[in-house]
């Protein structure tokens, strides 16, 4: 599949498959202290005729990587003393400009999208930052991936649950028992959360850790090439 860097809405992002001739937009967010070029592989294993995009995070990471948000190494390695953590209780100072990078990005996709199914996910900080956007958000989407992601800022997602964003939305949610840095609890909640949303949810638990292991790359293999198009996007 043909791999390219290109420049969208001020953000570096790895392009792989055929733009003009992919079925459907695949929109997918890395981690902390991570890069696209962790996830553009898994685009090629994939074959979907899918248009993949990896933006880079605007934020430089400790002690490499991009961010989405910025995190302190020192107290993040202080809080996973205690055991793997969950988001919903944080508020990101940076969370708000990230997520206004990402809406920036969909709108500048947008004619180039079309009427094509366009996905919308991320691994952990980038699951997050997808359904926080998402939530807060008026575009239409066609589906959503969260991979070993968390509640954040739930106190502020609460009154957004019920006012049917999510109603039917198809939503991949996967995560690890093992996770060491994410809790699993704190997946199977926001598996909760979005089912009692609406969200059309399919669950993919796995028994390793904070990672991409085959299994949720084979669920999500199906699960893209059963994304509907009666669900096409629409522009911000």
């Amino acid at each position: 599949m043909k791999e390219e860097e290109l420049e969208i809405a001020g953000l570096r992002v790895v392009s792989v498959g055929e733009p003009e001739l992919a079925e459907q937009v695949v929109v997918l967010l890395h981690g902390f202290a991570m890069t696209p070029r962790d996830l553009s592989p898994f685009a090629h294993s994939l074959r979907a005729p899918a248009w993949f995009l990896f933006p880079d995070g605007p934020l430089a990471a400790e002690p490499s990587g991009r961010a989405w948000w910025h995190i302190d190494a020192k107290l993040r390695d202080a809080a996973l003393l205690q055991g793997p953590r969950d988001f919903a209780v944080q508020h990101p100072p940076d969370l708000p400009a990230a997520r206004a990078q990402l809406v920036a990005l969909v709108t500048a996709l947008s004619p180039r999208v079309g009427t094509r199914p366009l996905i919308l996910g991320g691994f952990s900080q980038g699951a997050m930052l997808t359904c926080d956007t998402v939530l807060r958000s008026s575009f239409d989407l066609s589906a959503m991936v969260l991979l070993s992601g968390s509640r954040i800022a739930f106190d502020e997602w609460e009154p957004l649950l019920p006012n049917g964003r999510l109603d039917r939305l198809p939503t991949l949610v996967a995560h690890g028992s093992a996770d060491a840095d994410l809790a699993f609890a704190a997946g199977t909640a926001l598996r909760d959360c979005l089912v009692a949303s609406g969200a059309d949810v399919t669950w993919q638990p796995f028994e390793q850790g904070h990672e991409i292991p085959l299994v949720v790359w084979r669920t999500l293999k199906k699960f893209l090439a059963n994304v509907p198009r009666a669900r096409p996007f629409r522009s911000p």
